[in-house]
């Protein structure tokens, strides 16, 4: 017994000594991919398998595609899954076209609207927003995700798995304490039931957002006061957005909006700039070839 006890813990030291060799990004890809077929099995997603196919195909050959017109040495396809995933999860569209067009125009854009070596948008969200702004017969569904408190203590458990392994778990939290806080000052300057806070405490969609969008690492200011600034103003536009406008949508639209602000807070408040690092048993990779290809 003893010895088995033994060889247990041995497992588990080795692989908790292995977990920080993986990329990240593999960990969102679970997640996304779990997160999915959830919700397609048990939320009765209205997503067509073709859709997806499409899209993830539509994905892939852009990110491919503009790889070899730049003549770039190596093809990063991660961050085109996760663009992938993302949009699956959250665009939602009458006809087969809208994803893998909108995949198409968010994964191009990282290629060609870049500051100082980084892409300006989110890719996921900017394919949400041109879907749902621009191409006929497209929405977003924040209801399909329930507010089941279950769902909400996986999204912010695996959400923060992610995060802290890419160093920028600080804006997710702040973001989420500035939103509710928000939302707090409203529900008492109202007197309305604090059950609305805790619908909003219990939201997937929320926690989707905060964890696996506006932390992208790739989209967001560099240092860690800029971050601060970024999650406030998101989350004030955001709150302008659906409280006071009474508009669908606020979270997308206001990290959309914010964007060019990266760009600002990254030259006020200069810091080193993020790059996915190889596995520890990998060959250190040429750093100057990071910022076209990684993101």
């Amino acid at each position: 017994m003893e010895a088995g006890r033994r060889e247990v813990s041995v497992a588990l030291a080795g692989l908790a000594a292995r977990l920080p060799r993986i990329d990240p990004r593999l960990y969102q890809i679970a997640f996304q991919a779990t997160l999915l077929c959830i919700g397609v099995v048990a939320r009765d997603f209205t997503l067509r398998w073709e859709q997806m196919a499409l899209a993830f195909a539509a994905g892939l050959a852009t990110q491919i595609l503009w790889t070899r017109l730049l003549g770039l040495p190596r093809v990063g396809v991660l961050s085109a899954v996760i663009t992938c995933f993302g949009l699956s999860l959250l665009l939602r569209a009458d006809s087969l076209w809208v994803h893998p067009l909108a995949a198409c125009l968010a994964l191009s854009a990282k290629f060609v609207v870049r500051i100082n070596g980084k892409h300006l948008f989110n890719p996921a969200n900017l394919g949400v927003i041109i879907g749902i702004g621009l191409l006929p017969g497209a929405w977003v569904s924040p209801g399909q995700w329930g507010n089941d408190l279950a769902y909400a203590v996986w999204f912010v458990a695996l959400g923060a798995i992610v995060t802290q392994r890419a160093r920028r778990w600080d804006i997710s939290w702040t973001f989420l304490a500035c939103w509710l806080g928000l939302v707090a000052l409203r529900v008492a300057w109202l007197g309305q039931s604090w059950n609305i806070w805790l619908h909003q405490l219990g939201s997937g969609a929320l926690l989707l957002f905060a964890f696996f969008m506006i932390s992208d690492p790739m989209t967001i200011p560099n240092r860690s006061t800029g971050r601060a600034i970024y999650a406030l103003v998101v989350a004030m536009i955001a709150f302008f957005w659906q409280f006071v406008l009474f508009k669908p949508n606020a979270l997308m639209w206001a990290l959309f909006v914010a964007t060019p602000l990266v760009p600002l807070l990254d030259r006020w408040l200069p810091a080193s700039r993020f790059v996915w690092r190889a596995p520890a048993s990998s060959p250190a990779p040429d750093k100057r070839l990071h910022a076209p290809t990684l993101g």
